[in-house]
């Protein structure tokens, strides 16, 4: 059996991510620095990396992004 991230995409948030950033008139760099007051270190090359699905999500990841962008995880998930 394939697992997930056997293809291209390694999350699925990366789109939503985008979106809810731009929505919110956030850089990439200013959604990093906000994570990081929280005491989650995702550099602004790593929020690019998530908005295109390169790069997995960390669970601990995707509940401060999740807080930053004062949206329910289903939101994320959401297409």
């Amino acid at each position: 059996m394939a697992r997930v991230i056997d293809g291209t995409e390694m999350n699925m948030i990366g789109d939503n991510v985008r979106l809810l950033r731009k929505k919110r008139k956030m850089s990439q760099q200013s959604l990093s620095n906000a994570l990081e007051l929280m005491g989650v270190y995702v550099c602004r090359g790593s929020v690019s990396r998530i908005e295109d699905k390169s790069r997995t999500v960390t669970d601990i990841e995707l509940f401060a992004i999740a807080k930053v962008l004062d949206v329910t995880l289903d939101e994320l998930f959401d297409k």
